[in-house]
């Protein structure tokens, strides 16, 4: 795959022979590459590899020159080395960084996944006052089917004109997303607007002027004069004795002028949305949502590894609480969550506090995203780099802070720019990486991982990042690495970019001697095992046994039994989705497995005795893959055949709840202490007891 570097007026150190040999490529440095140079473009582009070029502030003009080029078979790929890199202070020492930066670019793109189709015939309903509504229909009724729903008149009232059909009532309710909404109403009001003609009369005849320019009837004003009906003869639109009606409607698209909206989550369901009647943005996009769109179905869920719910209890909800669209919903009678894919937006904050992996991010997939972070570090550490710090941030308003930031850089010296070590990896969304990517780099030889936050995300998402961050940050220091290394950095417009540069310079804190070689595997736990394992081979002090962890969001940790109120009903082992709690076929133990406990606390909730308490912590030893015995009891051997059955404490605490029942008496009483097999003999020997052939 070709690599074209260019260097316009030299107002980058580029250094070709050392991008070159990181690459395993020769490069040559072009100062003109769009235009003078351009052959040199057009000669790459047609011989069948894929190109990357280093330049994205030109990339509409080597799209075009590409379409005018014949013969072009290459896939171009566009990456930005000039404000990430080249325009900043110490750009004398970012040719590490800019390697890596090209060679992530050579990466394949992810794989395809499932889309999630929408399909739009352009049925709008605006919501508001009638005089905005209108306003609003005026702009972008040319391309659209508009309705209306009155709120009341406005300022201004409704026009003289009917141009768009008018609903009217009290809003019980709006769900949906594109090309699927649906509203339900109650109509209750005198007026029928399907039958009035807006003649005006009713408005004159009424003494009180409850009747308004929205053509509906004030019931506080209203005093029963009922002039409006005489005058309403020929149309017959008006009628007091109307009883309420209830309607449904389906409509394509949403556009809600009201100060209240029908949704506040705050990702919005997509065809949705809120207009103050300024911005004309949203308008245009309105008008655009016209057809048949698709998008990435994100996530992959396994419902065998959900932690959610199990026999009617519920345990892990943690990806219902981030959830900032909506979207999951729990359905603990199926013991599962079920994710909505129309509603949901990509996020991936689910997958990032899910203990267990059963969600999982899909675009792109986790060994997708290990790949590219193992090979900017490596890339970067094979240029000669040191104690890089991987900047995570998004691909629209992360990107462009950073590129205004190398822009001031390059004009004001006081501004430092991204430095050498920091190595910018945009994402499709800030909270779609977690606890095992993050550890991950610093297995992989990064010194640091920071999270640019820009704003748009929704608060639920800072939460639980620096949740995440305060377990992986609690692992390390643990391990003895020294420093901090996760921090989530906020940046939300020019404003801050002073403040950003500053954070950027922070100094970097210690990683691994040696950087791993694993694959970031597809499941979560699995890769989270791969890199405890390496962490801790190469942990720069002696390992302690235990790591104390967050008590919220982590997903390590031991479990408590309180030996004095546990009976051993077991109840708990059935409720474990992740087989860390397990049993003893031959004896009466309760037996656990650490490694495999993911922290959701459906053992506690499922224990009748109020028996069981969570310890989050990361146990170092080996006995964190083996099975240990958490309580033991002395086995009820029953009365009749001395067969062990039971424990003696829950036998003895059943013994104790029943000894008042007149159920269990005497004889009856003597057959909970046995066996079934010897209950069932004793109850058909017994000479006293009716039977039911007996009865007639």
């Amino acid at each position: 795959m070709p690599t074209l570097i260019c260097d316009c007026n030299q107002t980058m150190p580029l250094q070709p022979q050392t991008l070159g040999a990181a690459l395993n490529e020769p490069l040559t440095l072009h100062s003109a590459l769009c235009r003078r140079e351009a052959g040199a473009f057009q000669k790459a582009i047609q011989s069948g590899d894929d190109v990357v070029v280093a330049c994205t502030q030109e990339k509409r003009l080597f799209l075009e020159v590409g379409q005018q080029t014949q013969g072009v078979r290459s896939v171009i790929k566009f990456v930005n080395i000039r404000e990430t890199g080249g325009w900043s202070r110490d750009a004398g020492q970012a040719s590490p960084k800019i390697a890596a930066l090209l060679a992530a670019a050579h990466l394949p793109d992810a794989e395809p996944v499932a889309t999630v189709t929408y399909k739009s015939a352009g049925r709008l309903l605006i919501i508001g006052e009638l005089d905005a509504a209108e306003r609003a229909a005026e702009l972008v009724s040319d391309a659209l089917d508009v309705t209306l729903f009155s709120l009341g008149a406005g300022r201004n009232g409704g026009l003289q004109e009917r141009r768009y059909p008018v609903l009217a009532g009290q809003i019980r309710q709006l769900t949906g997303w594109l090309g699927a909404f649906e509203l339900n109403w109650t109509r209750s009001n005198p007026i029928d607007l399907d039958l009035c003609t807006r003649c005006n009369a009713c408005l004159s005849a009424c003494p009180e002027g409850a009747i308004g320019f929205d053509y509906q009837i004030d019931n506080s004003l209203c005093q029963s004069h009922r002039a409006c009906v005489k005058v309403c003869g020929i149309a017959g639109a008006i009628d007091f004795s109307r009883a309420p009606e209830s309607f449904s409607d389906k409509f394509d698209l949403v556009l809600d002028l009201r100060a209240t909206p029908a949704f506040t989550q705050h990702a919005l369901p997509q065809g949705y949305f809120r207009w103050d009647g300024q911005d004309s943005r949203t308008l245009l996009q309105v008008r655009s949502l016209v057809g048949e769109f698709e998008k990435p179905k994100f996530f992959n869920y396994k419902q065998k590894l959900c932690a959610h719910s199990r026999n009617e209890q519920v345990g892990c909800s943690a990806c219902i609480d981030v959830c900032s669209a909506s979207a999951i919903s729990s359905e603990k009678s199926r013991q599962q969550i079920k994710v909505n894919p129309n509603l949901c937006v990509g996020c991936g904050a689910c997958t990032t506090v899910c203990p267990t992996g059963a969600i999982s991010y899909a675009y792109p997939r986790p060994a997708e995203q290990g790949t590219k972070i193992k090979t900017l570090l490596s890339t970067y550490s094979k240029a000669g780099g040191q104690q890089a710090a991987l900047l995570l941030h998004s691909q629209d308003a992360g990107a462009r802070l950073l590129g205004d930031l190398g822009r001031m850089a390059r004009l004001d010296a006081a501004t430092r720019g991204v430095p050498a070590r920091v190595i910018p990896m945009a994402l499709w969304h800030t909270a779609s990486s977690g606890l095992e990517l993050w550890l991950s780099s610093i297995a992989y030889g990064a010194s640091q991982v920071w999270v640019l936050m820009t704003g748009e995300e929704a608060p639920e998402y800072r939460h639980a990042l620096r949740e995440q961050m305060a377990v992986a940050q609690a692992i390390l220091t643990g391990l003895g690495y020294q420093g901090e290394h996760f921090r989530i950095l906020e940046a939300r417009d020019a404003r801050d970019l002073a403040g950003l540069d500053v954070q950027l310079q922070a100094a970097a804190a210690q990683g691994v001697a040696k950087a791993a070689g694993f694959a970031v595997q597809a499941d979560k736990r699995a890769t989270l095992d791969l890199v405890l394992d390496h962490l801790m081979t190469h942990a720069p002090a002696a390992l302690p046994e235990a790591i104390a962890l967050p008590a919220q969001g982590a997903p390590f940790g031991s479990l408590v039994v309180n030996a004095d109120t546990c009976t051993l009903c077991l109840s708990c082992v059935s409720a474990c989705p992740a087989s860390a709690l397990q049993d003893n076929p031959d004896r009466p133990q309760l037996k656990f497995i650490e490694k495999n406990c993911v922290q959701c606390g459906l053992c506690a909730s499922t224990c009748p005795e109020n028996a069981i308490t969570l310890q989050p912590r990361l146990l170092l030893t080996p006995q964190r893959k083996e099975a240990r015995v958490l309580n033991e009891a002395q086995p009820y051997q029953c009365i009749r055949c001395s067969k062990p059955f039971g424990t003696l404490k829950g036998i003895e605490s059943m013994l104790g709840k029943l000894a008042g029942h007149a159920m269990f008496q005497g004889a009856a009483a003597d057959r909970l202490k046995m066996c079934g097999d010897c209950r069932v003999i004793d109850l058909y020997s017994a000479d006293n007891e009716i039977k039911i052939t007996d009865i007639r």
